[in-house]
């Protein structure tokens, strides 16, 4: 799934629109999750707290048009690359949430599909991504020192 710009700004958006209900300087809240419901046939971006208290809702109207096999996979790596791009760019440094707190994705029935962020300032979250060949590469390495 390629999103346009336009659609991955206000995907941003709505993520920032959900994350200033938290704002900074307030009493910090408990929060563990975040979750990003999208939904394949409305195309509607829904995130909401732990308590099922919506916090930010739009409509990302190139979902509609998604020919793909999984939804749900294209969707979080879309969602990741976003995630973590805002991250990068210091957006969820000024929140009131405890850390550490998870964005997650969840289907139609609130169910977890995966963890797309943990924001934590002592842990880094290692994907399949970045171990991918990493197998290859020790055997490799552990080949060539023992030669």
């Amino acid at each position: 799934m390629k999103l346009s710009q336009q659609s991955q700004s206000l995907i941003e958006s709505i993520i920032k629109e959900a994350t200033s209900k938290f704002p900074c300087g307030c009493e910090q809240s408990v929060v563990t999750d975040i979750h990003l419901q999208p939904n394949p046939n409305s195309a509607e971006l829904l995130i909401f707290d732990d308590d099922d208290n919506e916090l930010a809702t739009g409509i990302i109207d190139e979902w509609l048009s998604y020919n793909g096999q999984n939804f749900y996979k294209d969707v979080e790596r879309v969602l990741r690359a976003i995630l973590t791009r805002m991250k990068d760019n210091y957006t969820f440094d000024k929140l009131s949430i405890l850390q550490p707190y998870s964005f997650v994705l969840v289907d139609e029935d609130r169910e977890t599909l995966s963890e797309l962020l943990l924001v934590d300032e002592d842990v880094l979250l290692v994907n399949d991504e970045l171990l991918k060949g990493l197998d290859e590469e020790l055997d490799a390495f552990l080949k060539d020192l023992l030669k």
